[in-house]
């Protein structure tokens, strides 16, 4: 999809919720220098918190491990001590014995996995809760590049690979290597010379497998991981989009860029997997190998008198369990390394610059609404400057409005006052504090704004209402839709104010949305109210009715009022025309019609077309 951005006006921000956030760069990446070792030592930390389930699981991997010993070792006692001596009354005893100790071994298998599957999920809890916490600490400034669908993709997809290793991989990993261990310490205890001839076939030519093969898989997984990413981006951007697609019949054109972005995640998937896949019949080969070395080697020796039968065929299923772990770890490879790309993408949002208060940041109180921008700087990318030597000040309880052409930078204005972006040069105060030294929650709770493009949340009517104050009661909430003229309609929707909104509040009219958007900030009871051309979707007759509302929300609170139809502000306490990020005249509007100036011409063109519709 093409960047919206190039093909607006410099002055105005990316967009994204409306006309206060950024927007979606399908080319936006977040890919850092990748850590695997730092990265597996942070899934460990995750882990580790919850030291009893793995104290637990690692007592019961250690008495499989060594209960999956005995059997082999019990083979050959049996052949050895009871059937050559065709004593069956042993034989059956040591039969009954290795029954049990496998049947043992598999009640503690199944233990350990219901244990360790416990500690996993609370583990992938703290990971998805961490990324989750932090998306809502981070500034908009990061998700000015940032497809939204990428996002989502590492909370989910991202998240759910790490999942799998911690839940199945962990016990793998761990019981593969302490039965690897036993089993060598084992045969080096029975024969040093067969065990070493087994070990050290098995374990080069392994490591020589992984060596070759590591580096290709885990960069396999980590582009499969990236252009599912950017799969999903495009597929929450279109979803989100759709009217705008239809609109302009861009159908064939969306179906062919998802095209080429699903045959990227083939071509990258395919990649990884033929390398995942190449480990299995690998392993077979390093396995079959190992056996015919065994048997060769030990036939040998049997006939030399250096091993006896028995012994011989312990070590041909000591070399089975030897490499079955080295098997059953070269096939979670791919795995492994798939959650290890995971988990890199979700740590390098965790560990972006979260949005955070100035030291000397102070609480305040209640505020009068005393705002001054001071010789303001401001631009959304370096080098593009959108604000330039912006000076303004609103007495408390003053009407600001901010006209001017598209992409002037009246919402930047906002954007600033609302600590969504820092100045980059200048100072604004409210009350005389600098912007910098306050709280943002605290700035925040004090802020009423209702914006041009209306979003609403999947809740009821009720909800979405009371979102700016949630402790407020039913009869507070009646009151302000009835300040907003919404009253009526509300009660005409299936189910009142307990009816639920589909996304964004899709099953209500545009009017209906902003309707709404004005009683919440109503219920806010805000000190300073921003209104960004609240009233632009609504016919003639509501804007009327809301205009009144506006009138008395707006008594004894410092207002910030964007505005297209300038007949809607003539009223305001003082007017300031942007042009180009930079004020070009204030007043009145009876002073600024006065001047025949910029603000004039932009007056008379409306009435012209006024004139021209009617």
């Amino acid at each position: 999809m093409t960047d919206a951005r190039s093909s607006r006006p410099a002055a105005d921000p990316p967009p994204l919720m409306g006309r206060f956030g950024p927007g979606r760069n399908m080319g936006g990446t977040i890919e850092k220098p990748r850590d695997t070792r730092g990265t597996i030592r942070r899934i460990w930390g995750y882990l580790r918190r919850h030291r009893t389930s793995l104290i637990a699981t690692a007592a019961m991997v250690i008495a499989t491990s060594a209960l999956g010993l005995v059997g082999p070792y019990l083979l050959g006692v049996a052949i050895d001590t009871f059937l050559l001596a065709g004593d069956l009354a042993g034989l059956a005893g040591i039969c009954l014995l290795m029954l049990g100790a496998y049947a043992f071994t598999s009640l503690l298998t199944w233990l350990q996995a219901y244990v360790m599957a416990g500690a996993a999920q609370q583990s992938i809890r703290d990971i998805r809760s961490d990324l989750f916490d932090q998306l809502q600490q981070l500034p908009l400034r990061f998700f000015d590049s940032r497809p939204h669908g990428d996002l989502m993709s590492r909370l989910a997809n991202d998240v759910d690979n790490v999942n799998q290793v911690l839940s199945d991989g962990v016990i793998q990993i761990v019981s593969g290597v302490l039965g690897m261990v036993g089993v060598a310490v084992l045969m080096l205890a029975i024969n040093p010379p067969l065990a070493l001839v087994t070990i050290m076939v098995t374990t080069i030519m392994t490591l020589g497998l992984n060596g070759w093969i590591a580096p290709r898989l885990r960069s396999g997984f980590r582009q499969q991981q990236a252009a599912l990413g950017s799969l999903n981006g495009m597929i929450e951007e279109t979803i989100t989009g759709q009217r705008v697609i239809k609109a302009y019949h861009r159908e064939p054109v969306v179906i062919e860029q998802f095209g080429s972005a699903n045959q990227a995640l083939r071509q990258a998937a395919t990649r990884a997997q033929i390398f995942a896949s190449f480990i299995g019949p690998m392993m077979n080969f390093i396995n079959n190998l190992s056996l015919a070395v065994v048997a060769g080697v030990g036939g040998w020796m049997a006939v030399q008198e250096l091993a006896t039968i028995g012994m011989i065929a312990s070590f041909i299923t000591f070399s089975r369990y030897f490499g079955r772990p080295l098997s059953e770890l070269a096939n979670l490879y791919g795995t492994i390394q798939s959650a290890i790309a995971g988990a890199e993408r979700v740590f390098a949002i965790i560990d972006e610059p979260a949005e955070t208060d100035a030291p000397q940041a102070q609480p305040i109180g209640p505020l009068r609404g005393e705002v001054s921008f001071s010789a303001v700087d401001f631009g959304y990318l370096p080098g593009v400057p959108v604000l330039q030597q912006v000076s303004l000040h609103a007495a408390p309880g003053q009407t600001i409005a901010l006209v001017g052409p598209t992409g002037a930078g009246k919402t930047t204005v906002i954007n600033l006052l609302t600590r969504f972006y820092d100045v980059d040069g200048g100072q604004i105060l409210i009350d005389g504090h600098d912007l910098r030294d306050l709280r943002r929650a605290d700035l925040r709770r004090q802020l009423g704004i209702v914006l041009q493009d209306t979003f609403l949340f999947s809740t009821t009517v009720m909800e979405n209402i009371r979102y700016g104050r949630p402790t407020a009661a039913d009869d507070e909430v009646f009151a302000a839709a009835r300040l907003a003229n919404a009253d009526q309609f509300i009660h005409r929707l299936p189910q009142g104010y307990q009816t639920p909104l589909s996304e964004r509040g899709g099953n209500l009219s545009q009017g209906q949305r902003q309707l709404l958007a004005i009683a919440r900030a109503i219920l806010a009871d805000p000190t300073i109210l921003i209104l960004d051309e609240a009233t632009s979707s609504v016919d003639t007759r509501t804007e009327r009715q809301i205009q009144e509302a506006m009138l008395r929300l707006m008594a004894g609170r410092t207002s910030f009022v964007i505005a297209h139809r300038l007949s809607t502000i003539r009223e305001a306490d003082q007017i300031l025309v942007v042009n180009q990020g930079k004020i070009v005249e204030r007043g009145t509007h009876t002073q600024l019609l006065a001047g025949g100036g910029f603000y004039a011409q932009l007056y008379a063109g409306q009435l012209e077309q006024l004139s021209g519709t009617a």
